[in-house]
Formats: C-alpha cells, structure tokens, sequence
C-alpha cells in the first residue's frame, strides 16, 4: 500500500501529468467545442431566395429595385420638416430635481 501511494505522488507530481496533459486536452476539446458552434452557424445560414413572382402571389408588393435610395428618402423627410422654424422645448422634469 505504501508503495502506491509514493507511485501515486510521483505520478501527480509529473510536470507533464500537472500542466501538459490539461493544456493538450483543453486544446483538443476546445477544437471539437468550436467545431459544434461553426457548425451551428452554418446550418442557419441556408436561406432560400424568393423570387418577385412568389412574393406577388402571396400578397406583397415589391418597389423596384434603386428606386428607394438615402438621398431620396432623405429628400422625402425634408419636404416634411422645416428646420428653419425648430424650436427646443424642454419636457417636464421629474419631482426632485432641479436646474
């Protein structure tokens, strides 16, 4: 009994045993681990197209394509809102504070 437990000692006293073989399986798991989540990306990333034609059937209606850009959506804006005549109007303040 003796004898096994000093084989014992030696054994977890291995450098090798104490630092190398957790770095060699945290290495190697860690590989298998990031294979499951690449994975994972790529099965949710097999997105079907869907033609104009499918859309119109089931109800929607497309704008044709660059007909809807920043610079026209910009220029929709600003025939709604007059910065010429912007006022800043403060919102109430809570109970408590004070300027």
């Amino acid at each position: 009994m003796d004898n096994l437990s000093k084989s014992l000692d030696s054994f977890i006293k291995n450098k090798f045993i104490r630092l190398g073989l957790p770095f060699i399986l945290l290495v190697v798991g860690g590989s298998f681990g990031l294979r499951e989540f690449s994975q994972i990306r790529y099965d949710h990333r097999k997105v079907k197209f869907i033609s104009p034609e499918e859309l119109k059937k089931q109800g929607i209606e497309m704008k044709p394509r660059g007909s809807v850009t920043i610079e026209t959506e910009y220029k929709k804006l600003m025939e709604k809102v007059n910065l010429d005549d912007y006022e800043n109007k403060r919102i109430p303040r809570p109970p408590g504070y004070e300027d």
